[in-house]
């Protein structure tokens, strides 16, 4: 059903609640248009509406519960400025709150003091698209998620700015888009878990504890966004634990204290990971490995500037299942006899006495003292200690044409 194009042009005191009236007394698919000015908040939407702001509309939360609260399929916000959501994380409140809906559209808006950007609850085929979401001026922890998922499919997020939220989550949710975004200053800028079908990219993330994290995720692409400078001595570009068919190609994963860290089950019988064509670089460990390092497809990739290409926390011998090879490691020390760009010999990464450190949580203290640098150093020219083999690349490019 095509919309009616009704106009109302509402010039509203901030303590009145006309605005509410006009939205109870408005026709299905009619479109309300709001003059300049502020407009109280705690809105119900329960019937397919447009409402369109105009370049300073305010709707205006009393700082309780959600401001707007979507009950209907095919409501359109437009041109808003929503701010002072209620306080309490334990209810969810939010900016805009979806409740069961389909066709939500959210466009060119601003969210600002909400403690909950978004939450979607059980709904599909929406689109935020063009907005500026910050939450309230807390401690990270306390702030609410820029946009909380739950149950909620084929939805497109693009092109928003995302601020100073605690995270961004995905939960049982599937088909979704997440492309062209801008986030900074989050926890868990991009939190997936335990759904399917999901893309991320062309996003640029700087600055956030963690960019993107997936637990238990299935059939994810990670595609062509900027990973950069994640805060803090832990800061983790992208975290995959678990899961199945995650690619995660052309991306620029830069800056960080570690750049990827995979944690999965030692079990885990076939190809998982498929880490293509990205630059990881200028990280303090580019490949952090917390158990077993198997079923992962690693080529093709530019790996270079960072203190530590590979990592391991709990040591478990290197699997055959990994495809590692055309990566280029700007440690590697071969020769290229033929000039086919690919070095005559492997490239193996061992540790050797750091090994100690590596899994000894007490000896971690000593870790770049000159002793154990030194004997570091000596275990790598006459090793009396065996070496263990972390990562092996087959066909290892000797000369990087990308710089």
């Amino acid at each position: 059903m095509k919309f009616l194009f009704i106009y109302f042009l509402l010039i509203l005191d901030l303590y009145s609640n006309q605005l509410q009236k006009v939205i109870d007394q408005s026709k299905p698919y009619s479109t309300i248009k709001l003059s300049n000015g502020i407009y109280k908040g705690n809105l119900i939407i329960n019937k397919p509406l447009i409402i369109v702001g105009d370049k300073n509309s305010t709707i205006l939360g009393d700082g309780k519960n959600s401001i707007i609260t979507i009950k209907s399929d095919d409501v359109e916000l437009k041109n808003l400025t929503i701010k002072n959501s209620g306080h309490r994380l334990e209810n969810l409140d939010s900016a805009v709150s979806l409740d069961k809906v389909k066709n939500f559209k959210l466009l060119n808006s601003k969210i600002v003091d909400s403690l909950y950007g978004i939450n979607f609850y059980m709904s599909h085929n929406c689109q935020i698209i063009n907005n500026y979401i910050k939450s309230k001026n807390l401690a990270i922890e306390l702030r609410g998620n820029a946009l909380k998922m739950w149950y909620s499919n084929n939805n497109i997020i693009k092109n928003n700015t995302i601020v100073s939220t605690r995270d961004f989550t995905l939960d049982y949710s599937n088909h979704n888009r997440i492309e062209n975004n801008t986030f900074k200053y989050n926890r868990f800028a991009t939190k997936i878990e335990h759904s399917k079908n999901n893309i991320i990219q062309n996003n640029i993330y700087r600055y956030n504890s963690v960019s993107i994290m997936l637990a238990g995720a299935i059939n994810t692409d990670i595609i062509n966004n900027k990973v950069l400078s994640s805060n803090g001595a832990a800061g983790i570009g992208i975290i995959i634990m678990k899961g199945f068919n995650t690619k995660v190609l052309n991306n620029q994963i830069s800056f960080n204290a570690k750049g990827l860290y995979i944690d999965i089950k030692c079990t885990e019988k076939v190809m998982s990971r498929y880490i293509l064509n990205n630059e990881i670089s200028y990280n303090k460990e580019a490949l952090h490995f917390h158990s077993c390092i198997k079923n992962n497809t690693i080529k093709n990739n530019r790996i270079y500037g960072n203190i530590d290409d590979a990592v391991q926390d709990l040591y478990a011998p290197f699997d055959d299942s990994n495809i590692i090879e055309y990566n280029y490691w700007d440690r590697y020390e071969g020769f290229d006899k033929n000039s086919d760009n690919i070095g005559d010999n492997p490239y193996k990464i061992y540790i050797y006495s750091d090994w100690l450190w590596h899994y000894n949580n007490k000896i971690k203290f000593f870790h770049s003292s000159p002793a154990l640098s030194l004997l570091n150093f000596l275990n790598q020219v006459a090793p009396f200690i065996e070496p263990k083999l972390l990562i092996i690349d087959k066909k290892p490019i000797f000369f990087d044409i990308g710089q």
